[in-house]
Order: structure tokens, then C-alpha cells, then sequence
């Protein structure tokens, strides 16, 4: 009974260390998981367990869908904890204007063109969530059309 409170107790708080060492004494005679696994594990644990309060259930079941891995959060519940933690999106807007009461040249969608590709390289190249990195290749590559036109 001791070990289910303990359980209980990592399950709630996603303490990983300590749920490693109830692992290991439970049961020895399997490998050992890496931390990663044992997080993934607690989390999917967490969207089963009626036990875990609902608040701790959906923010489980948004990081397992943030991180690609599928939820066991039960079909009905899956709306209010969406509600609860929404999926954030981010996203880049670029855009060249021709000046006050003037119509867009060619020059002009050019420019989109070369930051839009400025934007997808760094997103190819990992650095979707790191928005300065972005921003400084936009204005990087832009500079670099104007030189040359």
C-alpha cells in the first residue's frame, strides 16, 4: 500500500527521479528506462488516472499531443481539456508595400518571395520557436535582394 501512495504522489507531481527508484524496486529484473520514457510514461499514466485531478490530466494530455505522442486522455474529456490548454500556433507574416496609393510591382512580390524563403529555411533548419533567428534571416536575405536588384 506504502508503494501506491508513492506512485500516486510522482504520478501528480511528475517527479521522475523518484518514480525512476520505485521502478528499479518494483521491478528489478526489466532495464531501466531513460528519463524521456519515464516522463512519457507519467504523462500517459496521468490522462487514464481518474485519481489525478482533471486540470493535471489535460495539461498531460496536451504536452503527449505537443510532443507527438498519442494521448489516452477518454474521448469525452478530450473538448474541456483543449478548452483548458489550447494549441498555440505561431506564424510569420511578410509583406512589401509599394508606398501610399501605389499598386504592388513585380519588384514588390520579389521581395515576398525571397522572405517567404528566408522563413521556410529556418523553419527547415529547426528554428521554428526561436523567433530572432527567423526575423534576422528575413531582414538578411531581404538586404541581400535589394543589393542586387
Amino acid at each position: 500500500m506504502r508503494h501506491s501512495a508513492e506512485m500516486r504522489r510522482c504520478l501528480i507531481e511528475c517527479d521522475v527521479a523518484q518514480m525512476r527508484r520505485l521502478d528499479q524496486h518494483l521491478m528489478p529484473h526489466l532495464s531501466a528506462l531513460s528519463d524521456r520514457d519515464i516522463l512519457i510514461t507519467i504523462h500517459v499514466t496521468r490522462t487514464l488516472s481518474d485519481f489525478v485531478p482533471f486540470r493535471l490530466r489535460a495539461y498531460s494530455h496536451r504536452w503527449l499531443t505537443d510532443n507527438g505522442y498519442p494521448s489516452r486522455l477518454p474521448d469525452v474529456l478530450r473538448p474541456k481539456a483543449e478548452r483548458m490548454y489550447p494549441v498555440v500556433v505561431s506564424a510569420v507574416g511578410v509583406s512589401s508595400q509599394a508606398g501610399p496609393g501605389r499598386a504592388k510591382t513585380a519588384f514588390n512580390y520579389a521581395i515576398e518571395k525571397v522572405m517567404s524563403d528566408a522563413v521556410l529555411e529556418a523553419y527547415a533548419d529547426g528554428h521554428a520557436n526561436e523567433p530572432q533567428i527567423v526575423k534576422a534571416r528575413i531582414l538578411e536575405r531581404r538586404a541581400e535582394f535589394k543589393r542586387r536588384a
